[in-house]
């Protein structure tokens, strides 16, 4: 038997990597608002939802914002971060992704998505993926972003499976958080290997971690 029944994972930094259309959002609005940002600022935003990550970016700004300002200049990083996103295709997903995913799909597993982006489902149809997952909890149903666990717990009742049976995948510090939080176990690419109850070095190291 499986040690997991099933798998939630992260979106961004996990399936597919699209941090370079937030930076290039992101840089373009700060621009406009006079207000420095640079790529070790935009490390801070990752796993960080849209308007927690225009609060870090207006940390650097003398001028106070309104609420309504607040939620215009995140529209319009949303619209060009959008655009940016066209730009993705079915050749976004790496072989590897592609061939773990099925293989935990063929060995039984159900399989969520757990990511705080308002764009899920529009990445995923970029990436040929939309009608692949049991389930989405995305920026969409959720009010709490990570740390808080929300949007995995909520993953895992859409897929009927309690925090034990499942493994959350992440790639952020804040991520892996929020699956302790949670009751989850995790596996960690990349920074967040440092924290999770398993790091790993490749995504396929996951049919290990699942199937055995």
């Amino acid at each position: 038997m499986n040690r997991y029944q099933g798998v939630i994972f992260d979106l961004d930094g996990v399936l597919c990597f699209t941090d370079q259309y937030h930076y290039q959002a992101w840089k373009a609005v700060a621009d406009k608002l006079g207000i420095y940002f640079d790529k070790t600022i935009n490390n801070r935003l990752r796993g960080v939802s849209r308007m927690d990550s225009l609060e870090i970016i207006l940390e650097r700004s003398d001028r106070k914002f309104t609420t309504e300002e607040k939620e215009a200049i995140a529209t319009e990083k949303n619209d060009i971060y959008r655009q940016l996103l066209h730009n993705m295709s079915s050749a976004d997903l790496s072989d590897e992704v592609r061939n773990t995913l099925l293989a935990l799909r063929n060995a039984g597993m159900k399989l969520a998505i757990g990511s705080s982006s308002k764009n899920t489902k529009f990445i995923l149809e970029r990436l040929g993926l939309e009608d692949f997952f049991d389930a989405i909890s995305d920026g969409t149903n959720i009010t709490r972003s990570k740390p808080d666990p929300q949007v995995f717990t909520m993953a895992a009742e859409f897929i009927g499976l309690a925090p034990e049976e499942c493994l959350v995948v992440e790639d952020a510090q804040a991520g892996v958080e929020a699956a302790k939080a949670g009751g989850f176990d995790s596996a960690g690419l990349g920074e967040a290997a440092d924290f999770a109850t398993y790091a790993m070095k490749t995504f396929a190291e996951l049919k290990g971690i699942c199937i055995g």
